[in-house]
């Protein structure tokens, strides 16, 4: 638009465009440029549509309407149309103005028409089109433009294609710093996150976006842990951080419970007055949330000034997930008080908050409004939601029929939900015929196999445990093995069941036998049901007391100051033992220790957990 200034100097109205504060401003001085005839200079008309196209995305049917009253546009003019719509929530009308550059006499598309185009394809395509895109910037003789290269590694990233965007990077014989860049970002996106971090090591230069990219990348890909690495890394070498970085460093923090870390970015964006958009304080809510924070996730909510959807959504979720279900549903009321439409993820939310507190009528309520109310299309998650709702409560006839009347095919999620909720009920002949149901869907799901040879176990069905051990290993399915996450000093520690990789091992062993050594004198006694080999009790209860949670209790126990909350982050389910275990272990040791599984919070604190035993 600066370019557009300085060639209209000698006109004084169209000068006026530099002092518009408002689009109302902006039609008045078009009227004024039409009164003047100035606008009947082609070169001029194609710089004051850029003006408003690009200064002013929500009003592009106005600058097509004065486009469309020009009989020899020019390609600036045009290309200008085909960039602003590329970034629109109508990107496809690109194409419109491509067809207007080919048609039109005299008029040849250039690198930038090009260039914008791609982006389009980027945004609104399909693999088909966007190759044929390619095959004509390649007949055009524009793929060694840097800026129509770095856009078609941009545009195949986003298509999930990174063979396509690596074969278009290889055919460069030198990448510029955006190339380059772009490409660490389209491995980054699409998961190819090892070759982007050997591109992104040989970088000579390598600048915010690049950190970004890499950090997004990790996060995205469920490598935390490496993303805050890297993180740490970029610190050191002095790279700015800016809004994107610190939502991936939230995004990570959230993911591993990190609570320190994201206590750390929370107070960078005070310390350096950063503004609180929306994007910024709903990636704090979910750290909090996540990090079983609730009270620091409302206080960042009611101090934001501008909240979407997804914030409610955000803080919606983080009370359900932490079991404080009644505030949850407060929320949401409040939510639809202050006129904020629901969507179908804050209805995830909801349903869970009802499901975690046993709230079956609630619940049938919020998912039938979902239709009848709201005019929204339940997922498979909602379904899921549902069944579970029900199977929690010991409904499991109920959930039965809601699955066997639900109007889409029963999915995975939905037997998994029976499945659970017989394993939690111990009812063997509903179970089995659930996880007969989801293996059919998912073959590989060792979920299935764990929790039906746990049904079995509730049963003393041996016979039972040992042909879905066969069955899993004929199969060459293997049980996810249990990880929990511990965060000390802002350093993340994991552990793994009988690991003994730790540097302080030692002394986290000799920590294990002295919790259970005090449960015994506190009256606990172990739940050997939960260990699925037929063995003595001592060698089960040898077993239990290595599950990676009480192994990341015991190092909590150890490297954390009295006083402090002990949080971890467990991959699975938390079982019944160690459930019960650590309930005594809060009030044995008088620690409060916060657990994150798989589906929920727990808060132990004297004895007692947050979720009263209805898990």
């Amino acid at each position: 638009m600066m370019s557009f200034l300085r060639s209209i100097t000698n006109y004084p109205s169209l000068s006026l465009i530099q002092s518009c504060q408002s689009f109302k401003e902006i039609r008045q001085v078009h009227t004024q440029l039409l009164v003047n005839g100035i606008l009947e200079e082609p070169s001029l008309l194609g710089k004051f549509i850029a003006s408003i196209a690009l200064s002013y995305p929500d009003k592009l049917d106005y600058s097509n309407h004065i486009l469309s009253r020009c009989q020899n546009p020019t390609v600036f003019a045009l290309n200008t149309m085909i960039r602003a719509y590329s970034k629109s929530h109508s990107p496809w009308h690109s194409f419109h103005f491509y067809s207007q550059i080919l048609h039109a006499d005299r008029l040849v598309p250039d690198n930038y028409t090009f260039t914008f185009l791609v982006r389009t394809c980027a945004h609104e395509s399909t693999l088909q089109n966007s190759s044929a895109v390619h095959a004509t910037v390649m007949k055009r003789g524009f793929e060694s433009d840097p800026h129509v290269q770095s856009g078609l590694i941009h545009m195949y990233a986003e298509l999930q294609a990174s063979d396509s965007a690596c074969r278009v990077f290889e055919g460069i014989d030198c990448p510029d710093l955006v190339t380059q860049t772009t490409m660490v970002g389209a491995c980054a996106c699409s998961g190819n996150i090892g070759f982007a971090q050997r591109l992104f090591d040989k970088m000579p230069h390598r600048d915010l976006v690049a950190w970004n990219a890499m950090i997004a990348g990790y996060a995205q890909c469920g490598k935390s842990r490496e993303a805050l690495e890297l993180f740490s890394q970029m610190q050191i070498e002095g790279a700015g951080i800016n809004e994107v970085t610190l939502v991936s460093v939230l995004s990570a923090c959230a993911h591993l419970g990190a609570l320190d870390q994201g206590g750390w970015a929370h107070a960078y964006i005070e310390r350096s007055r950063l503004k609180m958009s929306v994007t910024l304080g709903t990636s704090l809510i979910d750290m909090y949330s996540k990090c079983g924070v609730v009270s620091k996730a409302l206080e960042v909510f009611w101090k934001m000034g501008d909240k979407n959807v997804f914030t409610w959504s955000s803080m919606i979720g983080g009370l359900a997930m932490n079991g404080v279900s009644e505030k949850c549903l407060e929320m949401f009321s409040l939510m639809k008080e202050e006129g904020i439409f629901p969507n179908e993820i804050t209805f995830i939310s909801v349903l869970h908050g009802c499901s975690v507190a046993g709230l079956v009528s609630e619940g049938k309520m919020h998912f039938d409004s979902m239709t009848q109310v709201y005019g929204l299309k339940p997922w498979h998650e909602h379904y899921g939601c549902m069944v579970d709702l029900y199977g929690r409560a010991g409904l499991l006839i109920e959930a039965f029929n809601f699955i066997q009347n639900m109007p889409i095919k029963p999915h995975a999620g939905a037997w998994g939900a029976l499945l659970h909720a017989c394993r939690i009920h111990k009812n063997l002949e509903v179970g089995e015929f659930a996880s007969r149901r989801l293996v059919e869907l998912e073959e590989r799901n060792d979920g299935a196999y764990v929790l039906i040879s746990n049904i079995y176990a509730d049963s003393g069905k041996w016979n039972g445990v040992s042909d879905i051990r066969r069955l899993m290993k004929s199969k060459g399915v293997r049980k996810e093995p249990g990880c929990s996450v511990i965060e000390v000093d802002g350093v993340v520690h994991e552990f793994f069941a009988g690991d003994k990789t730790h540097p302080r091992y030692r002394e986290i062993e000799f920590m294990v036998g002295e919790i259970s050594r005090r449960m015994k004198i506190a009256g606990y006694v172990a739940n050997t049901k939960e260990v699925l080999f037929d063995v003595e009790d001592e060698e089960k209860e040898d077993a239990l007391c290595r599950h990676s949670e009480k192994v990341a209790i015991a190092f909590g126990l150890l490297a954390l100051r009295e006083g402090l909350v002990i949080r971890i982050v467990k991959n699975l389910r938390v079982c019944g033992d160690c459930h019960d275990a650590t309930k005594v272990i809060s009030k044995v040791f008088d620690r409060e220790i916060t657990v994150r599984d798989r589906n929920r919070f727990h808060h132990f604190k004297d004895g007692k957990c947050s979720c009263g035993d209805y898990w």
